[in-house]
């Protein structure tokens, strides 16, 4: 199963209400997008799944939802300033611009030109104005990632937490990025969401968690739907690491445009609490780092037997929102044949990830005893609070049902005359389209089973 391309991926992505091109009614905005009343809930589960796996199932993580508006200071002391950079390259001949890594055979994809500038550096970072005069003297940066929030808030969560090494905080936000070139529909934008944790751990125990993260991270892209066959670890070479990272490994995955960045967990060090730390000289930092006098705080953990304080290493798995629910849609998308001249497409999505949990069809619209009863059982399982349910009733039960395979809604209960005279509900499984009976009472275990045994 997957998408043959990217163009069947956007064409289910608008007809079905996924995903829309942002500004589309003013001819768009390159690199940004809107998700639709399926993709809000796709978004939301995939994320809910993150957090749930991140810090619900876990004892030693713990929250954090900080700004996107971010002072200058910290990403300078960061390093974002100086090195958040790409290599940028316009065409002579038709006035294009390119991010200079991009450009095979050094010629200009849109017109073939060779005529091309040399690279210079082109900072991603989105500035906007801070206060009542826009003179250039008060600005912020829109945050180019979540980490850095997390790092500035290190010494109020272990004082308001009583954390000990090792522990995590994890996040889940906006991040903005002035790509040159957005490309591959949402896996390239410039408005995104970030699902990341940093986690903190003693100087020497760092390389163990580091692989730990790595396969813990494999285990759970497989329980969204996305096949390790799928996936393979790419070692960052030592050239192209960040200057903040020991190591990285980046997951990848087998987007219809190829094998590209999934998921990346990277040895930070002690480099992000260390550059933020005020204090530097006491702390026997490993990392390379820029003198800071303008922190105010000792980003650092205190040995309970020894006394001294040590400025911890850090793990950091990082994963893209939108290039997580490209994958899961790509994985669970395939059009199968039903017949000779027939065929359905279908969205396998794992059940909790799926915007609809269920659909209650009545077989007939206009037929009050068996709509009013669908109505019942719509309320009845939507106060489950296990996700939506959505009362289907445009009277064509083969169309709904060719709907909701589409957009991978597990299971379809449908209402009919044998409700109303014996109590029972037909319901149609989505990947296998057996339909089976079952007494009206039990549709909730049924929709709790679906659920619960992921």
């Amino acid at each position: 199963m997957a998408a043959k391309n990217m163009e069947e991926l956007v064409s289910l992505c608008k007809r079905r209400g996924f995903i829309f091109q942002s500004g589309e009614i003013y001819g768009g905005l390159q690199g940004l997008y809107d998700f639709g009343p399926l993709g809000v809930e796709l978004k939301n589960n995939l994320k809910q799944a993150w957090w749930s796996s991140m810090v619900y199932e876990r004892d030693d993580v713990e929250g954090l939802d900080a700004s996107i508006l971010t002072k200058p200071a910290v990403l300078q002391h960061s390093g974002h300033e100086d090195t958040f950079t790409d290599p940028l390259v316009d065409c002579k001949s038709c006035n294009s611009r390119w991010r200079a890594d991009h450009i095979g055979g050094k010629s200009c994809p849109k017109c073939g030109s060779k005529e091309l500038t040399k690279p210079r550096p082109f900072n991603l970072m989105f500035k906007t104005n801070l206060g009542p005069v826009d003179d250039g003297s008060s600005f912020a940066y829109l945050r180019p990632e979540t980490a850095q929030q997390i790092f500035t808030n290190f010494k109020n969560i272990v004082d308001s937490t009583s954390r000990s090494l090792p522990f995590g905080i994890a996040q889940i936000g906006k991040a903005f990025r002035n790509e040159v070139t957005p490309r591959n529909f949402i896996f390239r934008v410039r408005e995104f969401e970030q699902m990341e944790l940093e986690f903190f751990v003693n100087k020497g125990d760092d390389e163990k968690w580091h692989e730990y993260w790595v396969e813990k991270r494999l285990c759970w892209w497989e329980k969204q739907g996305v096949s390790r066959s799928k996936l393979k670890e790419h070692v960052v070479p030592a050239e192209d690491l960040s200057h903040y990272s020991k190591k990285t490994i980046d997951i990848m995955y087998e987007f219809p445009h190829g094998f590209e960045e999934l998921e990346g967990i990277a040895n930070r060090t002690d480099f992000d609490l260390g550059s933020h730390t005020k204090n530097q000289g006491d702390l026997n930092i490993g990392a390379a780092i820029k003198e800071n006098t303008d922190s105010v705080s000792r980003l650092a953990i205190q040995d309970v037997e020894t006394k001294e304080w040590s400025v911890p290493y850090v793990i950091e798995p990082s994963a893209g929102v939108e290039r997580g629910l490209l994958a899961v849609l790509n994985e669970a998308y395939s059009v199968e044949k039903i017949g000779e001249n027939k065929e359905r497409t279908v969205l396998s999505l794992a059940p909790h990830l799926s915007p609809i949990k269920a659909a209650i069809i009545p077989l007939k619209r206009n037929n009050e005893d068996i709509v009013r009863i669908a109505k019942e059982v719509k309320v009845e399982l939507q106060g489950l609070g296990l996700g939506r349910v959505l009362l289907e009733n445009t009277g064509n039960i083969g169309k709904s049902y060719r709907k909701h395979d589409e957009i991978g809604t597990p299971i379809c209960i449908t209402i009919d005359f044998d409700t109303l005279e014996n109590k029972t509900i037909t319901i149609r499984n989505r990947d296998t389209m057996l339909q089976t009976k079952a007494n009206i009472s039990e549709a909730q275990k049924i929709l709790k089973d679906l659920l619960v045994k992921q």
